[in-house]
């Protein structure tokens, strides 16, 4: 069964939508916050995701961009703002697709049907789930959420095995703090970088990596931290 998720807080078009796509035989997840939508997304695996702009908590851009770095699930937005910039914005971000409410419930459902088509007939093998092997004896499992260092398991929070794979999954893209927050904890940096900090410090730690001597995790001074580890396999 096809799995979407749906993030709206208008409750009145939440329903229509997602009680249209229930009759199309399709799973729906609604969240009403994009805060709660980041949460719903990273507890499961969804075929689409249906995002609106206009969200509490954490807006719908921020939200695409958070999804976009992880999966390359189809993403369309439904949004009122009819201006180009925003359009532009959004798809720039990494949305496949972008609807001007009020739309017809045929429309959404042909292209939701087209970008599923589209996605389906063309992934592969995913780079970011499996296996992977990195220099200086350092493996990642994705799918089990396990890191090794010389085949020795490295016992990793939630928050360090996220900002982990973030890395990894982006090698060599400078990270900011207040990004890598944003990304990890799914809220606006009210508290300052330290947060980021002390868990950097202690992934490094836990890895045996040398911040003067990095192997994987390196500080871009003045703006924050990214991957140069090799992948070997």
């Amino acid at each position: 069964m096809v799995s979407i998720l749906l993030v709206e807080d208008d409750q009145e078009i939440a329903r229509i939508v997602r009680d249209h796509l229930l009759r199309q035989s399709m799973y729906v997840t609604w969240a009403s916050t994009g805060k709660e939508g980041w949460e719903d997304f990273n507890q499961d695996n969804y075929d689409l995701v249906l995002v609106d702009l206009m969200l509490p908590e954490m807006d719908g851009y921020q939200l695409c961009k958070n999804i976009r770095l992880n999966s390359d699930v189809p993403l369309i937005i439904l949004s009122a703002k009819l201006e180009d910039e925003a359009k532009i914005k959004g798809l720039d971000l990494g949305a496949d697709d972008y609807m001007t409410k009020p739309f017809s419930l045929a429309e959404l459902m042909a292209r939701v049907k087209s970008h599923l088509r589209r996605y389906q007939r063309y992934q592969g093998v995913d780079p970011k789930k499996g296996h992977r092997t990195f220099n200086d004896g350092l493996e990642l499992n994705v799918e089990k959420r396990l890191v090794f260092v010389d085949d020795q398991e490295i016992p990793l929070t939630t928050k360090e095995f996220a900002l982990f794979q973030l890395f990894i999954n982006h090698p060599n893209r400078t990270f900011a703090k207040a990004e890598l927050y944003q990304h990890v904890w799914g809220e606006i940096d009210n508290i300052g970088n330290n947060t980021i900090n002390v868990h950097i410090k202690s992934l490094r730690q836990k890895l045996g990596e040398q911040m003067k001597d990095p192997k994987w995790i390196e500080t871009v001074w003045g703006i924050g931290y990214r991957f140069i580890g090799e992948q070997v396999e």
